[in-house]
């Protein structure tokens, strides 16, 4: 079956969300992240951890990561170390769509709270979550950006989970909701504070007790701990739901599907739909970043679109 890149499950997204798109491979087709981008400023794209294995062996998958490759030979665990490297080759793939160059020219380093970001390519803002086998990569041009990915079936409700993430108002709202409802509410919730908090930079720093979510039909809002509104139409939130796979993932557990949470915060900066990294950095610039004048032809395993 050819690659492709398709819009991935159903959604419970706010007004203006950017929607999942599921992307099987490297190879792409990535015309459809691009068009996101231009369309919505913001491009959130999932993938399958055997979609991103890595042919070709240490040489090219060193190529690859460049400077996570430190972080992936430190580690021990090789489904750690499997899940590492497919995350970031998806996330490298992601933004050298956004910016049209090529994936293993991408310059990715962490702040030091370890969020990432690309080096000498402030445009954009990027976001990062996996579990079991799902990857989600975030980009936007828009200001900063936040993605959370857990599994659907996650089990929350009853477990302490909502006395140490959610406010007095989630908590009425929840105890107001069915029972048989519970548990996805407080995934949904969940999400959506880690996609925030990253949006934000500071992580499981930010107490979860200390904002709050109204998952309204028409738009998911910020409010605070006592329910009223917090901010302005500055941010926008999301979540979406992704399919299982059938056969279960490579840990043995049953695949029940995933949700996958989004925060954007709108700068305000304006509209620059032209991203690429050619015409938003001096020339000279550029080559010192490359290394090179002209870039080298993408690798045959991991190249651009063909």
């Amino acid at each position: 079956m050819a690659p492709s890149a398709r819009a991935a499950g159903s959604g419970e997204h706010g007004g203006g969300a950017p929607g999942l798109l599921e992307v099987a491979g490297p190879h792409g087709p990535w015309d459809p992240v691009r068009q996101e981008l231009a369309d919505r400023g913001t491009a959130v794209v999932a993938g399958r951890l055997p979609d991103w294995r890595l042919p070709g062996g240490d040489p090219v998958l060193r190529r690859m990561l460049g400077r996570d490759w430190h972080r992936y030979e430190a580690m021990s665990r090789p489904l750690m170390k499997e899940r590492f490297s497919a995350s970031r080759l998806l996330l490298r793939h992601v933004i050298a769509a956004a910016i049209d160059t090529a994936p293993e020219q991408v310059d990715l380093a962490y702040q030091p709270g370890g969020r990432p970001y690309v080096r000498g390519c402030d445009q954009i803002d990027i976001s990062l979550s996996h579990t079991r086998e799902t990857l989600v990569a975030g980009v936007t041009r828009r200001g900063r950006i936040g993605v959370d990915v857990e599994s659907a079936d996650r089990r929350m409700a009853g477990t302490g989970s909502e006395s140490q993430g959610c406010t007095p108002y989630e908590l009425a709202r929840l105890d107001e909701g069915e029972a048989g409802e519970r548990n996805a509410a407080l995934v949904r919730l969940w999400t959506l504070k880690e996609a925030y908090s990253k949006a934000l930079g500071q992580g499981l720093r930010f107490r979860f007790t200390e904002f709050g979510f109204d998952l309204g039909a028409d738009r998911i809002r910020l409010v605070r701990p006592d329910g009223t509104p917090a901010g302005g139409d500055e941010w926008t939130f999301g979540t979406g739901v992704l399919a299982g796979d059938p056969d279960g993932g490579q840990d043995g557990d049953r695949d029940g599907g995933y949700v996958v949470g989004t925060a954007v915060h709108d700068s305000g900066f304006g509209e620059n739909s032209d991203l690429s990294v050619r015409t938003a950095l001096d020339a000279g610039l550029l080559d010192a970043l490359l290394g090179a004048a002209a870039p080298p032809a993408p690798s045959a395993a991991f190249g651009a679109d063909p």
